[in-house]
């Protein structure tokens, strides 16, 4: 059995940047949104949305007022299994049909490192908030080569228990736990964004 789980979304924010606030939008092409879960001790199993947008505004002067805003539609869910994507969109699992989308709002950003920060947030799914926590490391910023305009990367993990949003099943043969594993490339607004 597989299970996807309540993803805390990509609040990503930038560490370094240009000299005054900018938007940056995620490129769905280079950003993936990945789960892990632990199958009856047997096994990890993964899985991933593949339909989401979201808005990082990132400002160099004071970092704590930047902030990411993601919407991630829970009906692209994908564990390259059409039953099982079936069965996680009913009503024992995600109930896509009566909650169509989880978001999830930044609310704060602590430093860590150069390149690493703690973002915390409030995750909504299954119409429950619960405060979130992702461990990120920024892995470049600057322009891009072929692009030229403004870009930023990040690597992101962190775990949340799926219970605690009220989707209970499965437990314990299927994790409790799930780990959040999240790499995003996102881009400046000043000019357009290819598929490159």
């Amino acid at each position: 059995m597989r299970f996807i789980p309540a993803l805390l979304g990509v609040a990503i924010i930038g560490f370094a940047g240009p000299a005054s606030a900018e938007k940056f939008v995620l490129d769905k092409p280079h950003t993936q949104i990945i789960f892990k879960v632990n199958h009856m001790g047997f096994s990890h199993s993964y899985g991933k949305f593949t339909d989401y947008s979201g808005v990082i505004n990132y400002d160099e002067t004071d970092p704590a007022k930047s902030n990411a805003d993601v919407t991630i539609q829970t009906a692209s869910l994908d564990l390259d299994d059409s039953k099982w994507n079936e069965h996680m969109k009913s009503k024992d699992f995600f109930d896509v049909e009566q909650f169509p989308t989880m978001t999830f709002k930044s609310t704060g950003i602590e430093k860590t490192g150069e390149k690493t920060a703690n973002i915390t947030g409030d995750l909504t799914l299954l119409g429950v908030t619960k405060p979130v926590t992702l461990v990120v490391q920024q892995n470049n910023m600057g322009k891009h080569p072929m692009k030229g305009i403004n870009a930023t990367g990040f690597s992101a993990s962190g775990k949340i228990k799926r219970s605690d949003f009220g989707m209970k099943g499965g437990i314990p043969m299927v994790s409790d736990e799930v780990d959040i594993i999240i790499e995003v490339e996102a881009y400046g607004e000043d000019k357009s964004v290819g598929n490159n």
